[in-house]
């Protein structure tokens, strides 16, 4: 594998929002300091809407830019015929989710498990399982809400922490918080391993087959990805 010498002023990271924990500590064990433009998570929920706004982002960028590190993966068909004017590099992943449990160089489009649900740092408040079932019970009401929110989680069992090693998912404020929300959808709480590499390489320059890396002039399709139908989920982000 060669490893890329990138150019702070030459670079930029571009970040789905629920990630940026991890990317700032990516940086800080790479020792980069590369700029850092954020994308909201929320609209995750919406693929064309997330095209819109990495459409709108990438068009914004300075013309000094030439190399753009995404920080997040497929997304749901976020990245599905996006025409590039500049060098684009993100993980073979089809959603965060996928890129926190890799744990080697091993690559792997989809890590997730039938039936989990996951958990990160980013999963609190508004972004919060219990927080998803006040939002839908204060637009459809409290008897159809609760109705639309157990259709949505009935065949999930398992609730998984993702232990990555950025932060302390065994305090116990962390794990209160988690066993709540995993008593909600009435899954069983639980750990599974995690880590920050694939961040770690993406800031790195160390683009080896778990990247996708087009340049000017190309367009980024679901075909780079080489996902399945059933891989694109946009329940997880």
């Amino acid at each position: 594998m060669t490893t890329i010498q990138l150019h702070p002023e030459h670079t930029v990271i571009l970040s789905c929002s629920s990630l940026l924990l991890h990317v700032e500590a990516a940086q800080t064990k790479m020792h980069t300091r590369f700029p850092v433009v954020n994308l909201d998570r929320r609209l995750h929920a919406e693929p064309k809407r997330m095209r819109s706004s990495i459409l709108e982002t990438l068009e914004a960028l300075p013309p000094s830019c030439e190399t753009v590190l995404a920080a997040m993966g497929y997304c749901g068909g976020s990245w599905n015929h996006i025409p590039l004017s500049r060098r684009v590099v993100i993980p073979k992943v089809d959603d965060c989710i996928t890129l926190l449990l890799h744990t080697d160089d091993t690559p792997h489009g989809n890590l997730k498990e039938a039936g989990h649900m996951y958990f990160r740092d980013c999963d609190t408040g508004a972004y919060s399982i219990e927080g998803m079932k006040e939002e839908i019970c204060r637009t459809y009401g409290m008897e159809f809400g609760t109705s639309i929110f157990g259709s949505w989680f009935q065949n999930y069992t398992n609730a998984d922490i993702i232990d990555t090693g950025v932060y302390d998912c065994y305090s116990e404020e962390y794990v209160t918080e988690a066993q709540k929300n995993a008593d909600l959808i009435r899954c069983s709480l639980g750990y599974v391993e995690g880590s920050n590499r694939i961040l770690e390489k993406l800031v790195s320059g160390q683009w080896d087959a778990q990247f996708i890396v087009l340049e000017s002039g190309q367009e980024m399709t679901e075909q780079d990805f080489g996902l399945s139908t059933q891989d694109i989920n946009t329940m997880q982000y």
